[in-house]
């Protein structure tokens, strides 16, 4: 196998691992914050801030490395226009990501204690939920963007 279909296997590998474990997450936890039960909350967000760790952390900074190094190899300046859009996708996804991880991280600890004490959940997670949500759409929709310009190189 030469360097480049090898790239391109790690960089489609890792895109299926970045958008699946987030969809996946996304998912599980949607449904988690409305089931009222704060132990379900509290198990499903502490496994999505280690998904998050574990598998999306590692697939977003594979993905740039390898799709640069594909555009080199192939002889594409950054500025063709299906390259600079899936460039601009992703950082808007990214930007929505960062903020998303830190709520995350806060409703996990939140939901932890929450369950630990027996306590409410305090209403900072239900705008903390509401943000998650808000930010996820947007991101997921510009994966889905980068996807069909990874595809379809238009």
């Amino acid at each position: 196998m030469n360097t480049y279909l090898l790239l391109k296997w790690v960089h489609i590998l890792s895109s299926v691992v970045l958008v699946g474990t987030g969809f996946g997450s996304a998912f599980y936890m949607f449904f988690a914050n409305r089931s009222g039960s704060v132990a379900a909350q509290a198990v499903v967000s502490r496994l999505v801030v280690q998904a998050d760790l574990w598998f999306t952390t590692p697939a977003v900074i594979v993905q740039p490395l390898t799709g640069i190094a594909l555009v080199r190899l192939a002889g594409w300046p950054l500025t063709t226009p299906w390259i600079a859009w899936s460039i601009g996708l992703y950082v808007l996804a990214g930007a929505c990501w960062l903020p998303v991880l830190w709520l995350q991280c806060r409703m996990a600890s939140m939901t932890a204690e929450a369950a630990r004490t027996g306590a409410p959940l305090p209403a900072l997670h239900a705008v903390y939920a509401r943000w998650w949500e808000r930010l996820g759409y947007p991101a997921f929709l510009a994966m889905l963007g980068v996807f069909y310009l990874m595809v379809n190189k238009p």
